[in-house]
């Protein structure tokens, strides 16, 4: 059961890679401004979305299940940072708590100028967030072959 769950978590992470990588490099195009179009704006709001739901599912889901799959502890989301950053998943657990406080702040933003000053760190840190999946995704495949 649990090698059927990673397999499906798996091919959702891959596909979480291909959604966050396009809006990355379309915003990494547009770069950061004082002001947006429409359209650009339309753009980086998609990035934070992405970025926010990929987070999330990196740390909730994939790292739980990888927790799951060798047997670690079932503990706090501490835990499983914890875990993951053990299994060489990522360098800096500091840096991986201020880009989920990051996600945290794009999800209480409701005043589109206040989202508008999220975004450089958005940009700076989903790149950050696309060199973690990728590191994943390559464990996991260690890990099922």
């Amino acid at each position: 059961m649990i090698k059927e769950k990673l397999a499906q978590d798996f091919i959702l992470l891959k596909k979480q890679l291909v959604w966050i990588d396009l809006s990355f490099v379309e915003c990494k195009n547009i770069g950061i401004k004082k002001k947006y179009t429409v359209e650009e704006f339309g753009k980086f709001e998609t990035l934070c979305s992405r970025y926010s739901r990929t987070i999330d599912f990196l740390i909730r889901k994939i790292f739980r299940t990888l927790d799951e799959y060798e047997f670690e502890n079932q503990g706090t989301l501490v835990d499983v940072v914890n875990n993951a950053h053990k299994r060489g998943l990522f360098d800096n657990v500091d840096e991986l708590r201020v880009m989920k406080d990051v996600r945290n702040t794009i999800v209480h933003e409701y005043i589109e100028d206040d989202l508008v000053e999220v975004f450089e760190e958005v940009l700076e840190y989903s790149a950050k967030l696309i060199v973690i999946v990728n590191s994943t995704i390559k464990y996991i495949e260690i890990l099922k072959s």
